[in-house]
């Protein structure tokens, strides 16, 4: 090997590595779903606890990053196109999800779903006493937001009800206004959902929140990353997470 063919090699060498060293540095994008009070704009600021936490998270993991707000159907398919260098929070773990991307440490533990019911539905959806009961019923509607997913147990339970099913590819407040309006019987809502738009919707004043036995227990919500985030990383992520949000286990 002559000097010429060291001195090319040492020089595509240093490339190489200064080529990974720059793509190792580009910001992960962390996409993230309106979801009012969790993540939400308020006069164009950025507001909500989870949102909060989330950018607690990244800056703490001091991993270059930038927030965008997109549909939940959006930030679905940019998993399943392989986008790189992409992360999200606030999802529950479901299998068809192992597939597309990694799962952090928890990242917030939800209270059990509530059911908002219509001004015309309150005394029918009143008289069953189970959520499978409810379910059975094939005179009412149920409201489903389509697009995001409702923890295993009430998306096997949804695949089978009697119910007519109004579904909609819409925020779950705008499904809140279609039950409000007697376009759907009931929806099933996150109960810190409904604590906030209760005092914030003036549209929601006739509809009835309601408890039924045989409602899931509330699942872990997690930040999820696209498979190429390196293992450093997710490991800088959830060690932050773990300081931010201590989940006892």
């Amino acid at each position: 090997m002559n000097l010429y063919q060291l001195a090319g090699m040492l020089c595509t060498a240093g490339i190489f590595t200064i080529s990974q060293s720059v793509y190792a540095q580009e910001p992960i994008t962390v996409a993230w779903r309106i979801k009012p009070p969790h993540q939400y704009l308020e006069n164009g600021v950025e507001k909500g606890v989870l949102l909060e936490r989330a950018k607690q998270v990244f800056s703490n993991a001091q991993i270059p990053h930038r927030f965008v707000e997109e549909p939940a159907k959006r930030i679905w398919s940019n998993f399943s196109g392989g986008t790189k260098n992409y992360c999200s929070f606030g999802w529950y773990r479901i299998p068809e999800r192992e597939a597309l991307v990694q799962f952090s440490e928890v990242f917030h533990t939800d209270p059990p779903h509530t059911l908002l019911v219509s001004p015309a539905a309150t005394k029918q959806v009143a008289a069953h006493r189970s959520l499978k009961s409810l379910m059975s019923d094939p005179s009412l509607t149920l409201g489903i937001v389509d697009a995001v997913s409702y923890g295993p147990e009430l998306d096997t339970m949804f695949t089978t009800t009697k119910n007519k099913v109004e579904r909609s590819t819409t925020l779950p407040m705008i499904m809140a206004r279609m039950v409000a309006a007697n376009r759907a019987s009931y929806m099933l809502i996150d109960r810190e959902d409904w604590e906030y738009l209760k005092d914030k919707e003036e549209s929601l004043s006739q509809t009835t929140q309601m408890d039924l036995q045989g409602m899931p227990a509330g699942l872990n919500r997690y930040i999820v990353c696209s498979k190429d985030v390196s293992a450093e990383q997710m490991r800088k992520i959830n060690t932050a997470l773990l300081r931010i949000y201590p989940v006892r286990k």
